[in-house]
């Protein structure tokens, strides 16, 4: 999840610089980060780090993404990180900046790779792949889950194909539940993955955890609990037409962050920003029309954001008052988790500031207990990485529903593991490290603020 930079205090983390060090092990003898070695392709972005003599680290991030540069969540002690072509890194070392090749985009896929049905680059599922799998879940299982469409795409708006976007609720259905209103007596966990359409791990782990919860039941005594009395709603895909372009090339995925909006920008240009997009904090300054941190021309304008917002809006009570600073009641249910990657990050509310939000204690309790169990850094605000979010979803559902919302920013951040584009082998890892996570926001959703703090 790239974060807009904003010149702010910096704190030391454990975290990835992107383009620094990821995918270590493919680098070739002599190409170690910060060295100077030849730009790959041209035509194949790759991680670089950037530095200036002239002004600071945050100055120049600043700089650069209104300039519509890439810029990569990460640690800034070694230079600014960007995702950037061969010409775009020369276009700057004219400019007089320093700029190192760090590593790849991609990971090696032999030639005579050929992607199976409804997956890409390793075993990655497409869009089609996961709506068959939404699909195959609830016939098999109608005791379990519900199938509802809950928005569509920007190019399922104007006729050009496009998606419905899809949520799943899985509970042990009694009348009442999975309906989309707030009359339901079960308190709601939502996973929501691939709001950002390159951050591919995501949206794996989206299906993983579906197939996670219907295959347990009956068996696991902690997931025949959650689903007899909670309401554990999936959001795989919530970016379809960026998957779309992202898995247009099975071998070498298009690094295509936002949505399909045509707004006049060539390649991964293209597009809105949905988690900039949101009706809580929208700002007009996040980026230009063609950078990566783009919010939209208002704030909603997208219909995957107004889709993604009203269904929220229709399940969760709303216990917050309208103040940012007032604390949501010690009434308030259900949790919300949106999946980003890769800075091994639990991020609670708010993103937009670094004042603490009414109900911190709560809300970083939770994302402690998350932490016990991936090992990723608890962070708020900037997070000590001089970015802020306004316009995140995951603040807008906090800011004005109450409920807790929250960003794991899924690493880990070595060797092959790391970056936007990991092998598919990665999965089981991350997996292992997080699925506790989720359980954690899952148990947590029937009192998430006990102490009202």
């Amino acid at each position: 999840m790239t974060r807009s930079p904003l010149p702010r205090r910096s704190r030391v983390r454990r975290l990835l610089a992107a383009g620094t060090v990821v995918l270590l092990a493919l680098l070739g003898p002599g190409l170690v980060p910060g060295s100077a070695a030849a730009d790959p392709t041209p035509a194949i972005p790759a991680y670089y780090t950037v530095t200036s003599a002239a002004t600071t680290n945050g100055g120049l991030a600043a700089d650069l993404t209104q300039r519509g540069y890439d810029v990569l969540e990460g640690a800034m002690t070694n230079g600014v990180p960007i995702l950037a072509t061969a010409a775009e890194a020369q276009r700057l070392r004219q400019r007089g900046l320093t700029v190192r090749y760090a590593a790849p985009l991609h990971e090696p896929v032999p030639a005579s790779f050929r992607a199976a049905a409804d997956t890409y680059y390793g075993g990655y599922h497409t869009v089609a792949g996961h709506k068959a799998h939404n699909q195959q879940v609830a016939t098999v299982h109608p005791d379990l889950v519900v199938l509802r469409t809950i928005g569509q795409s920007w190019l399922k708006t104007q006729g050009r194909g496009g998606h419905d976007i899809q949520a799943l609720c899985i509970t042990k259905i009694r009348t009442g539940d999975c309906a989309a209103n707030t009359s339901g007596t079960k308190p709601k966990f939502t996973l929501m993955a691939q709001m950002h359409a390159r951050e591919l791990a995501t949206g794996e782990l989206a299906y993983m955890w579906i197939d996670y919860l219907v295959n347990n039941y009956g068996s696991n005594a902690e997931v025949t609990r959650l689903l007899d009395t909670t309401e554990m709603w999936v959001i795989p895909i919530a970016n379809p037409d960026g998957v779309d372009i992202v898995s247009s090339n099975s071998t070498r995925p298009v690094s295509q962050r936002k949505n399909a909006h045509d707004n006049g920008c060539s390649g991964t240009g293209r597009g809105v920003d949905l988690n900039r997009n949101s009706s809580y904090k929208w700002d007009v300054r996040q980026g230009t029309k063609c950078s990566e941190t783009y919010p939209g021309t208002s704030a909603a304008s997208e219909p995957e954001t107004q889709g993604i917002q009203n269904f929220l809006s229709s399940i969760y009570r709303d216990t917050k008052p309208t103040a940012d600073f007032s604390a949501a009641t010690t009434a308030t249910t259900g949790t919300f988790l949106t999946l980003h990657s890769f800075s091994e990050l639990n991020i609670y509310p708010y993103g937009w500031t670094n004042s603490l939000a009414p109900n911190n204690n709560d809300l970083r309790t939770i994302a402690t207990a998350m932490a016990q169990s991936n090992r990723y850094d608890v962070v708020h605000g900037d997070g000590g990485l001089n970015y802020f979010a306004p316009g995140a979803t995951d603040d807008w559902i906090y800011g004005t529903l109450g409920v807790p919302g929250y960003t794991i920013e899924v690493g880990p951040s070595s060797s092959s593991c790391s970056g936007f584009f990991p092998r598919y082998t990665c999965m089981p890892s991350f997996w292992n490290l997080n699925r506790p996570a989720f359980l954690t926001l899952a148990n947590a959703a029937t009192r998430p603020y006990p102490t009202g703090n």
